[in-house]
């Protein structure tokens, strides 16, 4: 039994010397390690994915209070931008010098398109969009080329460039032909 002892402690002891229980023993006990070894990696692989997707969901998350912390905000700066612009219109028609309100316009614009707002803009004769416009009033025209065209814009629309969405639509007058309305115009 000593014997059996001293070779158990015997470091120098060589490989060879194992019986095939032994040998047996050792590949089992390292099969398991390997089995160990494998769980853990599939467990590591499932944990990054889980940290992946939950940081994922975080930005998003992030991105949507933003999002909504900015919503008044760009509510508000939507209608400082209306004012400012009546205004500038309002001095103009009355001769007077509106560069200074329509820079004010446009330092707002430039604020807006910041906030990942697009304005929308239409010229008089545009043909009218159903998706991009609201009509504030029709007018009546003798022309059936001006009919559904835009007479005069009010109010820039706004939309929101990463979703698309339509903050407001552009504000105004449209023409529509009115046949019957030709004569009331010749006549006078």
């Amino acid at each position: 039994m000593a014997a059996v002892s001293e070779m158990d402690e015997d470091p120098a002891r060589p490989a060879a010397c194992l019986d095939s229980a032994g040998l047996s023993e050792l590949a089992s006990r390292l099969g398991r390690v390997e089995e160990q070894l494998a769980g853990f990696h599939r467990s590591a692989a499932h944990r990054e994915s889980v940290i992946d997707q939950l940081h994922e969901e975080n930005q998003l998350l992030k991105a949507g209070l933003s999002r909504k912390v900015l919503e008044p905000v760009i509510t508000d700066l939507i209608r400082l931008h209306d004012q400012l612009s009546r205004e500038a219109q309002r001095q103009a028609d009355s001769g007077q010098d509106a560069r200074v309100a329509w820079s004010f316009a446009d330092d707002v614009a430039q604020i807006l398109d910041r906030c990942g707002m697009d304005m929308i803009t239409a010229a008089p004769g545009d043909s009218f969009d159903i998706n991009r416009h609201q009509p504030l009033e029709v007018m009546a025209c003798a022309d059936e080329a001006q009919h559904n065209t835009v007479a005069e814009v009010t109010a820039a629309g706004f939309i929101d460039r990463e979703t698309g969405h339509l903050r407001r639509p552009l504000q105004a007058r449209f023409y529509q032909y009115q046949p019957e309305h030709q004569d009331v115009i010749s006549s006078q």
